[in-house]
């Protein structure tokens, strides 16, 4: 993987192209997930007071589990346990994975090595990222941080048009 702030350098051009939001989100997480060498990369913002997930973006899902993670509520699959816990949410294997964490469907994305990282902005989960591999695959904090940034950097861009939690995200990614 090339450095983190070369990644962000790349999302940051892509997240300004002249492309509508959609395009712009959907090739940022293409570009994330091809960096991390992963078959899937979704990307939820928190909606509802922070109770649900909202997909932004993603790539890589079969379309009926696309459909499954429109809108998350906190507790519930990998993502959901993620902005619950306020902590990413790792799994080696998901196809063999037993601890309930992953709902069943999730097997479906035939992903093994998955992970879901939190974005956090004053004590709140304001979005999370997740990417899946096509194998097993331990993830080291070196690449949790990675994928923090880069949740920040897409946070920042889907709520520029003033939003409070996007100049705290982008604070955030710059202070790292």
């Amino acid at each position: 993987m090339n450095t983190t702030s070369e990644l962000i350098e790349r999302l940051n051009a892509i997240l300004q192209a002249e492309e509508t939001a959609e395009n712009r989100m959907r090739l940022a997480v293409e570009e994330i997930a091809g960096q991390f060498d992963a078959r899937s990369c979704t990307f939820h913002r928190a909606i509802e007071d922070h109770s649900f997930l909202e997909l932004v973006a993603q790539t890589g899902l079969p379309p009926h589990i696309a459909e499954l993670a429109i809108r998350i509520p906190f507790g519930k699959g990998m993502a959901g346990i993620c902005a619950e816990r306020k902590e990413p949410v790792t799994m080696c294997n998901l196809q063999t994975d037993d601890s309930g964490v992953a709902r069943p469907a999730a097997r479906d994305t035939k992903v093994e090595g998955a992970v879901v990282v939190p974005l956090m902005v004053d004590d709140e989960v304001v979005a999370t990222i997740g990417i899946g591999k096509d194998e097993e695959h331990d993830y080291s904090e070196e690449e949790l941080l990675a994928l923090e940034r880069c949740a920040a950097t897409l946070m920042a861009s889907l709520t520029e048009e003033g939003g409070q939690d996007a100049s705290r995200a982008t604070a955030k990614n710059e202070a790292d």
